[in-house]
């Protein structure tokens, strides 16, 4: 192409992607210092309508647990719980009261993963990062873990009088008074290689994490000059016409002259010194949306020396939940890796071969119905799973579910469920909810933290007039902005 057919690329390119970048950007801040925003939250009264919770839908309700009266101090008390707390109701779900007192502030900090209750009566709940036990005269009390660092939580359950916290990587556990708790790494299974995810391996490279703080540091000062290199474009269109409007009035516009040609210097140099890293960063981002992420999520590559994925920890960020199966005395694990049976914790895990579809977004429900099958729920919809005769049904049509999970939102995004009310089934998908009852109204503006809130404007879901097309924005997005990076290089690179 022409060196003039570069330049218009360019202009209308980066200007073009200047805003939806700085808001990449800052966003993508945000999301590399959860911990550090936890307590910042924004009312879904200010976002789009598709945001405000209807029908308990949006993770507001991802389970239930039926409370003993002595606990609770209501008869036939339900606790309903998800990704804005914990509240109290009853089995008939006609009242519903606030039941997250001692928790912190922030409502990322009520994300609740689980619920337990213990032979005697004592009451947990699993946020994403802390344990609480619950205190009747004080609320809700942290419990200390012995975590690794950053380590998140992801699942609660009980065996006869042991308690369980599943982390990420490993598990928690603790018997009465439950004041201690012991960490177990479990064994690797059979034919484990040391392989790990290629996407998580992308996702990590893109934030940084993969290196630490110090990667995490690396991306956001990378971010930072993103930000300048679209701020100095955006000034070296708007200066120009700026200086004409003042030498048409007869004003001096000495000030304006020098900032323009400081705005081109920073641009070009900055811009021409960080090609390599910048590009770096636009498509390992580019790459986790669909549909390049379609290619990747099923892949595996050896772990990168020396990394957090470099670990000799088999399971490292791959547990999301467990449960003891009565009926066929083993333990059911769900990890990102899929199913595994252990006929105890210290057993090595075996893998379940045939097992129920899972959205690579992860297991939403794992839970009993009354004849002993499993319910395995999704966002690649819900199933009923026999163990006894190894046969797997769709929840909603009986029929025999498919060997993958396909898409990563099937027809029903299952995110809750729960048997604790009288005479109502309780079934939440992520876009429509459920009707088991009406939901309060006062809950339809419940805060959204800023990281969730950030995360949106990442992954471009934020910009809800483009429908189902934002399944796609990043990958548009995304190549807009490779496109200006490297018409810019090849500008500046033929001017030298």
């Amino acid at each position: 192409m022409k060196k003039s057919t570069w330049r218009k690329h360019h202009k209308w390119f980066g200007l073009i992607m200047a805003v939806f970048l700085i808001l990449f950007c800052v966003s993508g801040i945000i999301l590399n210092h959860r911990q550090f925003f936890s307590d910042c939250q924004i009312s879904r009264g200010w976002l789009p309508e598709t945001y405000r919770y209807r029908n308990w839908n949006n993770g507001l309700l991802r389970g239930t647990l039926s409370c003993p009266p002595g606990v609770c101090r209501e008869d036939s008390a339900v606790l309903l719980y998800g990704n804005a707390g914990i509240f109290l109701t009853n089995s008939e779900a006609t009242t519903f009261d606030d039941f997250n007192r001692g928790f912190p502030h922030g409502v990322d900090w009520r994300n609740i993963r689980g619920m337990a209750i213990t032979p005697q009566s004592d009451l947990f709940a699993a946020s994403q990062f802390r344990l609480y036990r619950y205190n009747r005269q004080s609320g809700w009390q942290a419990v200390t873990l012995p975590l690794q660092e950053e380590e998140r939580l992801s699942d609660i359950t009980t065996r006869g009088d042991s308690l369980i916290i599943v982390g990420r990587s490993h598990l928690y556990y603790a018997t009465r008074p439950y004041q201690h708790f012991h960490q177990l790494t479990l064994k690797a299974p059979e034919g484990y290689d040391g392989k790990v995810s290629l996407f998580r391996t992308v996702w990590l490279l893109h934030s940084g994490e993969l290196f630490g703080i110090f990667g995490k540091l690396l991306m956001d000062v990378l971010a930072a000059i993103l930000i300048l290199l679209s701020v100095s474009g955006i000034a070296y269109w708007l200066l120009p016409k700026y200086i004409r409007r003042m030498r048409q009035a007869g004003r001096s516009a000495k000030t304006s002259i020098s900032l323009l040609k400081t705005s081109l210097s920073w641009h070009d140099k900055i811009g021409r010194k960080t090609i390599v890293l910048t590009l770096f960063i636009a498509v390992t981002g580019w790459s986790l949306r669909p549909p390049v992420l379609l290619a990747l999520v099923y892949g595996k590559v050896p772990a990168i020396p020396f990394t957090q994925l470099d670990s000799s920890n088999a399971w490292n960020d791959k547990l999301r939940m467990l449960r003891y199966d009565e009926q066929q005395g083993d333990w059911l694990l769900s990890t990102s890796d899929g199913f595994y049976s252990l006929t105890s914790l210290q057993a090595i895990p075996v893998k379940v071969r045939k097992a129920p579809p899972v959205s690579v977004m992860g297991l939403n429900v794992l839970q009993p119905d009354q004849q002993g099958n499993w319910l395995t729920g999704s966002f690649s919809g819900m199933y009923v799973w026999h163990r006894s005769s190894n046969r797997i049904t769709d929840f909603f049509t009986g029929e025999t579910a498919p060997e993958t999970a396909g898409p990563p939102f099937g027809r029903h995004a299952i995110t809750g469920y729960s048997s604790d009310f009288h005479g109502k089934t309780c079934l939440t998908e992520y876009e429509e909810g459920s009707d088991f009852t009406p939901m309060p109204e006062s809950m339809a503006t419940l805060p959204m933290s800023l990281w969730n809130f950030a995360q949106e404007i990442h992954t471009g879901r934020i910009y809800t007039v483009l429908g189902k097309g934002t399944l796609v924005f990043i990958f548009f997005a995304g190549a807009g902005v490779l496109w200006s990076l490297i018409s810019g290089y090849v500008i500046r690179k033929k001017k030298s």
